[in-house]
C-alpha cells in the first residue's frame, strides 16, 4: 500500500537511534545523555525531507504487526531522528545496519531496552529522557524488525517536472543594475524558514530575503562571482543573480529528495558554463547547465566501499568542489570513502577518476595553493589530502575524534609551514596539518601540531590570509556558555592558548533562546569576522560583527526577518576560496 505521511510536531535537533545499536546490545542497559546528546549524537540529527515522500510498506510476516496507522508514524519518527546516522534504507552509514536480519534475532522487548534506556555505546536514552514515550519506544522497536520502505528514485523526468527557468539569460541584464559592493555580500543561510539572507557587508542592510530550499546547506559562487548558488536539505537548487537591481531567483530546480551539496566549472575556459549538485537521495549526482540549471547527466554512485568491497546501496554525495588544476568536479561520496574526479570537458563522453581514502567522507576545503583538498572521513576521524593536479590520494591524517572542518583554516606556522587546520565533534582539540609537500616535506600530511579548544561539538574553523586570528566554534556543545561563545586563537602565538569572545552576550537577544554561535566567516578585506546567533525559530536571532584587529563588537545585526540564521558566505572569499 501507498500512503504519504507527515512531519511530526515538536521535533528538535535530535540524532540517530543507537550509533551502534548491535554493540550496545551486549551491554547492561544504563541511562546516558541525562541532559543532552553528545554532539556528534545531535549533529546526525537534522530531520529528513524524506519524513514526507511516499513509500511502500512490504508486510513481513516475521516481523511484529503492525497498522499501516503505526508504521505511518514509526517512518517519521525514523526519518525525522534516525536516517542521517542509520541511512535511509537501514544498511548503516556512520551508524549500524538496522535491518531485518540484525533486527528480528533479537525481539521487541530486547530492543525495547536498548531504545528506552541507551547505552555508553552512544546510544541516547529515548524513553528516560522523554523524547519518545513507551508506547513510541514500543513502536520503534517493532518498526526496525519490518522491511526498511525504499524512496522513489529520482531522475531526469523528475528533475525536469522541477525545472523552472524564471527569468531567461536573454532577459537578464547586461551588465550590474544595482550600487551593491557585491563582492562583499554575504548570503546567509535562515534555516528554518527555507529562504536565504542577503546582507550588504558595507552597510550590514539586507538586500533582500530570497526564498530556497528548506535549510539550506551551503552557498556557493560561480566563477565569474554573478551567480549565487544554494542548496537546501530537499535537494532544491536556486540560482540567485546578484547583478539584478534587486538580486533574486532566476532559476530553480529540485535534483532529488534530499542533499546538500552543489558547484559550478571554475577551470579556465569552463567558468559558469556548468553547475553540479550531489543528493543523499538517490544516491547520485547531476551535471546541470550553469546559466539555467537544465539538467544534462545524471550519475549514480551505488557501488563498494573502499575497505571491505562490499557494495552499498546508499552511499550519499557529500562535499563537492571545482578544481583549479583541470576542468574537473571534485565529488566526495560519504558511505564508500571515494572521490570522484569528474571531468567536465566532455558531458557526453563522461570520464571520472576514483580515489579511495577512508570512508564517510564529509567536508572539507583547499589547502593554501588550491591543489590539494583536505576532506574528513568523519567517524574514520581521518583527513584525506586529494592531489586535483595529479589526480591521487596525496595523504591520509590520522585525526581526533569525529573531525567537522566546514572547509578549515589555512595559515602560515612559525616552524611548520603552511598548514590547514580542523576541529572536531567529538573532542576538544584542533588538528594542525603540514600541506606544503615541497619546502616542508617532512611535515606535509601529518598532524604537526594540536591545539586544545574550549570542548567538542565544533563545526567551523576559520581564518584569512590578511588576518592574524584563528576562530572556532562550538554550537553543538552541552554548556550554553561554550556553545554561545567563539575561541580565538593568536596565529603567532598559538602555546598561550585562547580568548573567549562572548558572542551570545554580544547579541543582546532578550529573550531565553538557544543562542548557538556558529560558523565565523570574515568579510571580503578580512578585517571584520561575521558569527550567526541562532536560536529556535520562534525566538530572536541575530548576526554578530566583530572587528578582528581589535576583537571587539562592531556592531548587531537584527531583524524580524532573521529566522534561524546559520552558515553564511562572503561572495568574494567563496567565489575565491579564501579561508
Amino acid at each position: 500500500m501507498k500512503y504519504r505521511g507527515k512531519r511530526l510536531s515538536g521535533v528538535i535537533l535530535m540524532a540517530a537511534l543507537p550509533l551502534a545499536i548491535g554493540q550496545a546490545f551486549a551491554e547492561e542497559p544504563k541511562p546516558q545523555h541525562k541532559d543532552i546528546p553528545s554532539a556528534e549524537v545531535r549533529y546526525q540529527a537534522g530531520g529528513s525531507p524524506l519524513a514526507d515522500v511516499e513509500m511502500y510498506q512490504d508486510i513481513n510476516p516475521k516481523a511484529p504487526t503492525m497498522s499501516k496507522t503505526e508504521f505511518d508514524k514509526a517512518r517519521q519518527i525514523y526519518f525525522e531522528r534516525c536516517a542521517g546516522c542509520h541511512g535511509v534504507l537501514r544498511k548503516g552509514a556512520t551508524g549500524k545496519a538496522l535491518t531485518p536480519d540484525k533486527t528480528l534475532a533479537n525481539g521487541t522487548d530486547y530492543l525495547k531496552v536498548f531504545i528506552k534506556y541507551g547505552s555508553p555505546a552512544g546510544m541516547p536514552n529515548w524513553g528516560t529522557s522523554g523524547e519518545l514515550t513507551d508506547e513510541e519506544v514500543d513502536l520503534m522497536a517493532r518498526y526496525i524488525q519490518q522491511t526498511p520502505p525504499q524512496p522513489p528514485e529520482y531522475g531526469m523526468k523528475e528533475m525536469k517536472a522541477t525545472w523552472k527557468v524564471l527569468i531567461p539569460p536573454e532577459k537578464r541584464p547586461t551588465k550590474k543594475m544595482n550600487t551593491y559592493n557585491i563582492a562583499n555580500i554575504f548570503s546567509t543561510t535562515l534555516r528554518d524558514s527555507g529562504e536565504v539572507a542577503l546582507i550588504d557587508g558595507d552597510t550590514k542592510k539586507i538586500i533582500n530575503i530570497v526564498k530556497t530550499g528548506y535549510a539550506v546547506h551551503i552557498s556557493r559562487l560561480s566563477a565569474s562571482g554573478r551567480y549565487l548558488f544554494v542548496i537546501g536539505r530537499d535537494a532544491k537548487v536556486n540560482m540567485i543573480d546578484l547583478w539584478m537591481e534587486k538580486p533574486d531567483n532566476v532559476a530553480e530546480i529540485r535534483v532529488g529528495l534530499e542533499a546538500r551539496s552543489v558547484d559550478t566549472s571554475k577551470y579556465k575556459g569552463y567558468e559558469d558554463k556548468y553547475a553540479i549538485a550531489g543528493s543523499y537521495w538517490p544516491p547520485q549526482y547531476v551535471i546541470m547547465t550553469g546559466d539555467t540549471l537544465e539538467p544534462l547527466k545524471i550519475v549514480s554512485t551505488r557501488g563498494q566501499t573502499v575497505d571491505t568491497q562490499e557494495y552499498h546501496p546508499e552511499p550519499r554525495v557529500a562535499s563537492i568542489v571545482a578544481s583549479h588544476f583541470k576542468p574537473e568536479f571534485v565529488v566526495n561520496v560519504k558511505e564508500t570513502g571515494k572521490t570522484l574526479m569528474v571531468d567536465y570537458s566532455d558531458i557526453t563522453n563522461l570520464k571520472s577518476t576514483e580515489i579511495g581514502s577512508a570512508r564517510f567522507l564529509h567536508d572539507g576545503g583547499w589547502d593554501s595553493s588550491k591543489r590539494y583538498f583536505l576532506v574528513a572521513a568523519n567517524q574514520s576521524n581521518k583527513i584525506a589530502a586529494i592531489d586535483a593536479k595529479d589526480g591521487k590520494l596525496a595523504g591520509l591524517v590520522e585525526v581526533g575524534k569525529i573531525p567537522h572542518p566546514g572547509r578549515g583554516a589555512n595559515f602560515m606556522h612559525p616552524k611548520y609551514g603552511p598548514v590547514w587546520a580542523t576541529g572536531h565533534l567529538g573532542d576538544d582539540t584542533i588538528a594542525v596539518i603540514g600541506t606544503d609537500p615541497e619546502k616542508h616535506k617532512q611535515y606535509a600530511w601529518k598532524q604537526v601540531d594540536t591545539l586544545k579548544s574550549q570542548g567538542g561539538g565544533s563545526l567551523f574553523i576559520k581564518t584569512h590570509p590578511k588576518s592574524n586570528h584563528l576562530y572556532v566554534d562550538n554550537p553543538l556543545h552541552p554548556d550554553p556558555k561554550v556553545s554561545q561563545s567563539v575561541a580565538v586563537y593568536d596565529i603567532k602565538n598559538l602555546g598561550a592558548g585562547f580568548k573567549v569572545l562572548p558572542i551570545g552576550d554580544w547579541a543582546g537577544l532578550t529573550d531565553d533562546g538557544a543562542k548557538r554561535v556558529v560558523q565565523p566567516e570574515y568579510n571580503k578585506d578580512g578585517n571584520e569576522v561575521w558569527f550567526s546567533v541562532w536560536s529556535a525559530k520562534n525566538k530572536e536571532s541575530a548576526v554578530v560583527v566583530v572587528d578582528d584587529k581589535t576583537l571587539q563588537l562592531k556592531t548587531v545585526i537584527k531583524d524580524p526577518r532573521l529566522i534561524t540564521p546559520t552558515g553564511h558566505f562572503n561572495v568574494y572569499n567563496t567565489q575565491h576560496d579564501i579561508y
